[in-house]
Parts: C-alpha cells; sequence; structure tokens
C-alpha cells in the first residue's frame, strides 16, 4: 500500500498556523513512509472562497517547502461525481429523499429542544413514499444514519473514540439545489484519490464519525484518521490575533524563515526525545503519528524566536542579502545601487549573528546605506560628546592617511591611536562606531569600516567632528 495524505484547505481567509502544521505533518508523515502528498481546494463554497485565498495557499505551502506531488484537486470540479454517489445511495435504498420545509426543520429543533434533546433532524420522510410528497416539491438526499450499536473509531493520535449511533443523524449529503454537502463532498473526494490516513485538527473528529457513515454505504475502504490538537494561545486560549502572528503569511511579513516556522511547528504538539533543531531531511526521517501528543499546544512566541535565529545563523548570506535588499527597497531615504548591496554581502555574516528575524537583520543593515546625516540612538548620541568628538577628529587624520585601506592596516592603526590616546581600544571603537552606523551595535568595526570604504567613513566621521 502507498500512504497517500492530503491537505484540504477550504480557500476562505488566510492559512492559518493551525492549517500549516497539519499541512506541514501530512507532508512528513507522507514522506517518511516514502508516499504522496497530494493538495485539494475545497471550494464549494462559493460566496466565500476566492482565488486570492487560493493564491495565500499555494504562496504560503511553496514557501514552507511542502510541494504536493499532484495537481491540486479543486473540489468544484467535482460536483458531478458527488452527485453520482448520493443519486446511487438514493438507488440502493442507502440514502431517502427528504422533503421536509424549512419551517418545519425549525419547528423540530425547536420541539426537540423542549424536549431536552439534542436539536436534530427526527427521520420524518426516513421511512415514508416520496409519492406522498406534494407535486413538484424541492427536496434534500439524506443518508440512513444506523440507529443501533456505536461507532469505533481507532484513531492514531486519539486513540479509541467511540460513539452511540443514535447520536448521529440523518444527515444531508445534497442539498435541494443539488450541491453536495461538505460531510459527502469530503468522503467522495478522499475515496476517488485513494487517501489511506486523514490527518487533520481534532476539531474534526465529530465529522469523521459522520463521514464514516458514507464510507461504510458505499461499501468503500475507509482511511485510518489522525486527529491533531489544536494550538492555543500563550494563555491557553484559542490562538487569536491579539496573541501575535496567527498566519503564515503574518509570520513572514514579521521576518520569520520557513525552515525556523516548519522546524517549530514540528515540535508543537510532537516530540523525539530532547533533540529541538531538526533539518528536513532529519523530520523526515523521524517523524511519525506515535510521537504527536494528545493535548493541545501552546504558542510560544519566544521560543519560536530562538528557532528562528538559529536558522538565520545557518541561512546562506547571498540569499539574506537579498531579502534585507528587498525590504529596505520598500522604504524611501535608502541608497540601494551595486556599491550599497555590496555593502551588504560584505557584512552579512556578522550581521546575521545580531539579530533574531529578518526585520531586525534588515534594520541592523540599514546603515550601509543611508546617506549622511545619520539618525543616531539615544545611546549613540550620548558617546558623540565634545570630548569623544575631539578624539575622533584626531582618529579621522589618521584613517585618512590610510593607504590601502584594509583590514589590517584598519585594525593596526586604532591600536595604534588608542595606545598613543592611553585609551583601551573599546573607548576608541564605541564612539567611533556610534558615529559610523548611528547605533552602538554593528559587526566587528574593523569590518564594519571596511564595508563602508573610506570614503564614507571619513564623511560620516566629518559630519559628526565638523558640527
Amino acid at each position: 500500500m502507498t500512504v497517500r495524505t492530503r491537505f484540504a484547505p477550504s480557500p476562505t481567509g488566510l492559512l492559518h498556523i493551525g492549517n500549516a502544521r497539519a499541512a506541514l505533518f501530512n507532508y512528513l508523515y507522507a514522506k517518511h513512509h516514502n508516499g504522496q502528498f497530494l493538495l485539494r481546494i475545497e471550494d464549494t463554497d462559493k460566496e466565500r472562497s476566492t482565488q486570492k485565498a487560493v493564491d495565500v495557499i499555494f504562496d504560503g505551502l511553496s514557501w514552507m517547502g511542502l510541494t504536493p506531488d499532484n495537481e491540486p484537486v479543486y473540489q468544484s470540479t467535482r460536483i458531478e461525481r458527488h452527485q453520482e454517489v448520493a443519486l446511487h445511495l438514493l438507488k440502493t435504498g442507502k440514502a431517502y429523499k427528504c422533503f421536509c420545509t424549512q419551517e418545519e426543520l425549525a419547528d423540530m429543533r425547536a420541539k426537540a429542544q423542549a424536549e431536552g434533546k439534542p436539536p436534530r433532524y427526527n427521520g420524518y420522510w426516513r421511512d415514508r413514499d416520496p409519492s406522498e410528497a406534494p407535486t413538484d416539491a424541492p427536496y434534500t438526499v439524506r443518508i440512513k444514519a444506523p440507529r443501533e450499536g456505536k461507532t469505533v473509531i481507532n484513531d492514531l493520535v486519539q486513540g479509541e473514540v467511540t460513539v452511540a449511533n443514535i447520536e448521529l443523524d440523518d444527515m444531508i449529503i445534497l442539498r435541494a439545489d443539488g450541491t453536495p454537502t461538505y460531510q459527502h463532498a469530503v468522503v467522495c473526494d478522499d475515496h476517488d484519490m485513494e487517501i489511506t490516513h486523514v490527518i487533520r485538527g481534532d476539531d474534526h473528529l465529530t465529522n469523521s464519525f459522520r463521514q464514516l457513515m458514507i464510507y461504510r454505504a458505499m461499501e468503500w475502504d475507509i482511511p485510518q484518521f489522525a486527529h491533531l490538537p489544536l494550538i492555543h494561545g500563550p494563555d491557553g486560549a484559542k490562538l487569536s490575533k491579539r496573541h501575535g502572528a496567527s498566519s503564515v503569511v503574518e509570520f513572514r511579513e514579521e521576518g520569520y524563515l520557513p525552515e525556523a516556522l516548519c522546524n517549530y511547528l514540528l515540535r508543537l504538539g510532537w516530540g523525539h526525545g530532547d533533540d529541538e533543531i531538526l533539518s528536513r531531511e532529519e523530520q523526515i526521517n523521524l517523524f511519525d503519528l506515535d510521537g504527536v501528543g494528545r493535548s493541545p499546544s501552546r504558542m510560544d512566541y519566544a521560543k519560536l524566536s530562538h528557532v528562528n535565529g538559529y536558522w538565520l545563523r545557518q541561512a546562506d548570506d547571498s540569499r539574506l542579502t537579498q531579502d534585507v535588499i528587498e525590504r529596505l527597497s520598500k522604504h524611501e531615504g535608502y541608497v540601494l545601487d551595486q556599491e550599497h548591496q555590496e555593502r551588504i554581502s560584505f557584512l552579512m555574516s556578522g550581521l546575521k549573528e545580531r539579530a533574531k528575524n529578518l526585520i531586525e537583520l534588515a534594520e541592523n543593515a540599514a546603515f550601509l546605506c543611508t546617506q549622511v546625516p545619520l539618525n543616531f540612538t539615544d545611546k549613540a548620541q550620548k558617546l558623540l560628546n565634545e570630548e569623544n568628538c575631539g578624539m575622533l577628529s584626531k582618529l579621522a587624520s589618521q584613517l585618512a592617511t590610510l593607504t590601502p585601506f584594509t583590514k589590517e592596516g584598519i585594525n593596526h592603526t586604532l591600536h595604534q591611536f588608542a595606545e598613543a590616546e592611553g585609551l583601551k581600544l573599546g573607548k576608541v571603537a564605541q564612539p567611533l562606531r556610534a558615529a559610523v552606523t548611528g547605533s552602538t551595535m554593528s559587526p566587528g568595526i574593523d569590518d564594519t569600516l571596511l564595508a563602508l570604504g573610506k570614503e564614507e567613513v571619513l564623511a560620516r566621521l566629518g559630519a559628526v567632528t565638523n558640527g
């Protein structure tokens, strides 16, 4: 048997982080078992489904590196197939036509609630002859739910879960306009796509019991189910915007790397010893459903930030340079010609050591593309007092004579100057850093000066010492 999993989002909004984790787990499980990971767009809700939301799904999966093994299946293109299955169930007596009006259904629910019963359909047309219905009356198609015994799901995450069949109602599989319901379409699609494992959030657990009725009525093979616990906010409440980013788009905009987000999401509800940092290859090698816990997970944004910092330091410098350039280009006031881009590239190995996300990285690199006069942080401004500016003026004179302007030459000049002035190197380097970067944080001062170049360094020192 070839393992086949699927990710089946509805294109009605952003790709929520819970859905993204479900996609990741489906992908990893399929790859771990040398199977296939498939994608289905459940777009039958025409009023809410949008092409923009479909594009967000594709973009998010691509960014996360979760490439499906087939072209996406659009549920809306399969309505005839859904109807075919429903009519087969009708023909074989496993489903029936229901002619109840909306008013009658509302009365049923009200009566059930008054009697302290669940407000569900009472099977009024289950055993009646359709000839009793008004001529040309609209009807829905309902499946006949089992009325005795129980239904058991041996869930690969939740364990054995049981529901008494009396709790199941005769659900609608075709609406009065002939369109299929979600519960029906999902089963038809999963069967035809030969899905062997349905891995999704545990908010779908009750749906699984209802969907099993269709599998059994059609005598189809039943996939194995695995219902993942939901992701909550740090306070244990339902994850929402008030907790922070909650969609893939938001995490990307906030400067997280895809490998960091995937690494974090994997460890959010799944464990393998004390391993925290895992590459995609290691994830595929280790992942299986027996490591998934049953309890809801809580987002820990601080931990995600830590993981992101790790992957940022491992990332290719040219990739990060390009990202920084793109981010800075969205703001006015930065010079991003070839020379300034080369400055960023030259310093990237040092810049990424001091950043937790791509936004910080861009902010830390911004001084390389800024023209004088610089904007100074409060700490940097305090260092540029009269005494230090006088010291920097003398240092500028010595740097002006340095030819060629090399890292070794810069280092020698700074040490020699500090010794001549009776100062520790830090007492020279920090005001110098403040003057040429506008802050008190940067890569090594020698690399920083070398990246800026002699002419730019002297211009920036002149701007603070001649003011």
